[in-house]
């Protein structure tokens, strides 16, 4: 009998894995694989997290339960997704999941830019069906940032595990009726870099759906600033038939985010006074951003949601990294929809938007 892969370097991953990898690790070696510059990392397969559950419950009473929940009972899904969530942290981890997630770790700690010293590395939930076109699972599981040491690694693992059954993962499965026993959780290790700043990009307008531009978002530090609302981004736009950028506003970004200088987690404080109304990214940084967006957005054929981050290593060509991928939902979304019933004349379609009868009587709003 073959030994499952508990955990596979991005660079062994594609799209097709997402069944093994999940969305975002799938994503992550799709990109590896196309060339973008993503930072280095492995994914815990949803091999390793069916080995923990079955060995947690080997009746698999859990998925049974969740599965049977009324989407409209919110206090029976917040009571079965606390208890689930509550033994999943408490559980030990079978020894062969614990030693392959530790010796994956080893490899990347070896490349560590401060010998001696564990590597920092991003912790990141990849549950299967997420990042898919018809369904969205961004921001319902855990994400952990400059975690440090094996023994951190493997509780921050066993924590995204237990976000599958957060009260807004389990409220969203059921609302949308995903069968539980087809879902199951990845989770994304990956090699942190020091951000002078971070956002998002969207290789169509999120605000009009416009296909021939990318916007941009972006702040000081870690991007996490910018997602949890805390800060007001920079906002460029960019044609991608000129390459110029056509709209561009810097706000005052008042926080950010940063590696704790003690060395482990997140701290968020006050942008220096200076830096707070400078741009965050350079002309030359945007329409580099850009053509490395243009590139991915080929790559996989359809409009991107990506998030970036500028390395505070200056090394030309090293401090551009991508760290998600996903397709963009919402105008996809609407692009399945006809805007307008079919009309047999253009005439009648103009006058049915105008809010006409379309008959030749002249109609109109009123």
């Amino acid at each position: 009998m073959t030994t499952p892969a508990y955990v596979r370097p991005f660079g062994d991953l594609r799209l097709t894995d997402r069944p093994t990898a999940g969305g975002k690790g799938a994503s992550l070696g799709e990109l590896t694989f196309a060339g973008a510059p993503v930072p280095p990392g492995y994914v815990v397969t949803t091999a390793a997290f069916e080995t923990f559950l079955a060995a947690l419950d080997p009746g698999g009473a859990i998925r049974t339960e969740i599965g049977a929940l009324d989407a409209q009972d919110t206090a029976a899904i917040a009571r079965a997704a606390a208890d689930v969530r509550e033994r999943i942290e408490a559980a030990v981890l079978p020894a062969q999941v614990t030693d392959a997630i530790r010796g994956r770790y080893r490899d990347l700690d070896g490349e560590s830019d401060a010998p001696g010293e564990p590597a920092p590395v991003a912790v990141r939930s990849s549950a299967t069906g997420e990042d898919a076109e018809d369904a969205s699972f961004a921001g319902l599981q855990d994400t952990y940032l400059w975690v440090r040491g094996e023994d951190s690694l493997v509780d921050h693992v066993r924590r995204c595990w237990a976000s599958l059954y957060s009260v807004e993962s389990v409220s969203y499965r059921r609302r949308l009726g995903l069968p539980e026993h087809d879902l199951a959780m990845a989770v994304v290790v990956q090699r942190m870099i020091d951000p002078r700043c971070a956002g998002v990009m969207f290789t169509r307008s999120p605000l009009t759906g416009d296909r021939s531009v990318v916007a941009l978002e972006g702040s000081w530090g870690l991007g996490s600033a910018l997602v949890s609302g805390d800060v007001t981004p920079d906002k460029y736009v960019v044609s991608k038939v000129t390459g110029e950028i056509s709209s561009r506003t810097v706000s005052a970004k008042l926080r950010r985010h940063r590696m704790d200088p003690c060395g482990a987690g997140v701290l968020e404080e006050d942008v220096p006074e200076y830096l707070q109304n400078v741009a965050c990214l350079s002309d030359e940084e945007v329409h580099e951003l850009v053509a490395i967006g243009r590139r991915i957005e080929d790559h996989y054929g359809s409009p991107q949601d990506i998030e970036w981050a500028i390395s505070r290593n200056l090394v030309p060509g090293r401090n551009v990294f991508l760290l998600q991928s996903r397709p963009e939902t919402v105008w996809a979304s609407r692009g399945r929809t006809p805007a307008a019933v079919p009309r047999a004349r253009a005439f009648e379609h103009v006058v049915s938007l105008l809010g006409g009868t379309g008959n030749g009587t002249g109609g109109g709003t009123k």
